[in-house]
């Protein structure tokens, strides 16, 4: 669990949460707002993303964030309701819903896509900004646990989310001089709509799900630690923690090591 104290340093915060209707977002919303940040939460689901702000005092934004502008937008929003951004979670995803076979379908395809990865990337590119005026800042992204293993049942969301665990592992290094920490949680079957459809065999396999708590105080703990470019699994039964990338080759390393 995250220590009471090292939540101090999240007050006064101002934290954008995209996704933050509903599960991971919805809870990550409360945590940060209960350890005193200012957050406002974005969402296409115009009423659920309501009743989150009204709970945590806080500010909600209608939200595409496959779209550009719309995360130009956001930023905006925040900075001109709090006067800056400190913490982005860049958490909206949708599920992929069909596979590379004969149930391809471009526009499943592309809308999810557009959410897990397109999401992720003009999200930071729309906040980097507002961090840098602040002289810097923390951005986190939820990617997945089918982002650091194989997903035979679904190669494309697997793909997105390989995808936001890459660009973790690479703008960590890349963002620190600017003060910018960019790390990735990756839960397994977490609390949340995008796994509505798998309910049932969850419960026919005898699978956990993860509370969506959980996962909000990982990303919690992400927030009030140093590190950056780290990708935290978070499996039912284990603590969290980063997953340690061992003996990946890097372009100077010899054949056959």
């Amino acid at each position: 669990m995250t220590a009471a104290g090292s939540e101090a340093g999240l007050r006064d915060k101002v934290a954008i949460v995209t996704g933050g209707a509903s599960g991971l977002g919805r809870a990550t919303a409360l945590a940060l707002a209960k350890a005193g940040a200012r957050v406002v939460v974005a969402d296409l689901d115009a009423q659920g993303g309501r009743e989150v702000a009204e709970m945590i005092d806080g500010h909600f934004r209608a939200c595409d964030v496959s779209d550009l502008d719309a995360n130009r937008a956001l930023v905006d929003f925040a900075q001109e309701r709090y006067g800056g951004v400190d913490i982005a979670f860049l958490n909206a995803g949708v599920a992929t819903g069909c596979g590379v076979g004969d149930d391809f379908d471009p526009a499943r395809y592309r809308r999810a896509m557009g959410a897990n990865l397109d999401g992720v990337v003009f999200g930071t590119h729309a906040v980097l900004p507002a961090l840098r005026a602040r002289g810097g800042g923390s951005i986190v992204a939820t990617a997945s646990l089918a982002g650091l293993a194989a997903v035979p049942f679904d190669p494309l969301y697997a793909a997105n989310k390989h995808a936001v665990v890459g660009l973790a592992r690479s703008l960590g290094p890349a963002l620190a001089p600017d003060n910018v920490r960019f790390n990735a949680v990756c839960p397994g079957f977490a609390e949340s709509r995008i796994i509505d459809h798998l309910r049932g065999m969850l419960s026919e396999q005898g699978l956990p799900v993860i509370p969506a708590e959980l996962v909000a105080d990982t990303v919690l703990r992400i927030l009030t630690g140093d590190a950056t470019g780290e990708c935290w699994f978070i499996q039912a039964g284990r603590d969290p923690e980063p997953f340690r990338f061992r003996n990946v080759p890097g372009p100077g390393t010899p054949v056959g090591v």
